[in-house]
């Protein structure tokens, strides 16, 4: 079940390409933006319930549909690509293992737990 997972995940990441090749942004704004999410990481420098939160608001692929959508019916390019982001850095970050974060640790994810066992 986890390959299964992983070529889901990588076939979204594949539709996030597609649809960041439709706007009107150079190809390096994809490269330079792909690891922005991860700022969502800053909220564990307060504690880890923070910290979850932070994290998962930049990682929810649910967040970021609506972000793109708003920015589809809006015809606001910037925020198709936020959305666009936001996706593709889920679904990368799902394919090596990284899920939304449980409240008690970094590594309690929804996926299992990160690192060693």
């Amino acid at each position: 079940m986890g390959k299964l997972l992983k070529i889901e995940e990588l076939l979204m990441f594949v539709l996030g390409i597609y649809l960041f090749s439709n706007l009107d942004f150079s190809w390096w704004w994809f490269l330079v933006l792909i690891l922005a999410p991860d700022i969502g990481m800053l909220g564990y420098l307060f504690n880890t319930k923070t910290g979850a939160i932070t994290y998962n608001l930049f990682h929810h692929k649910g967040i970021a549909i609506i972000v793109y959508l708003v920015g589809a019916y809006s015809n606001n390019q910037t925020l198709q690509l936020i959305g666009i982001v936001l996706f593709s850095h889920a679904s990368l970050d799902r394919i090596f293992g990284y899920g939304l974060k449980y409240s008690n640790a970094f590594n309690n994810t929804h996926l299992g737990q990160i690192g060693k066992k």
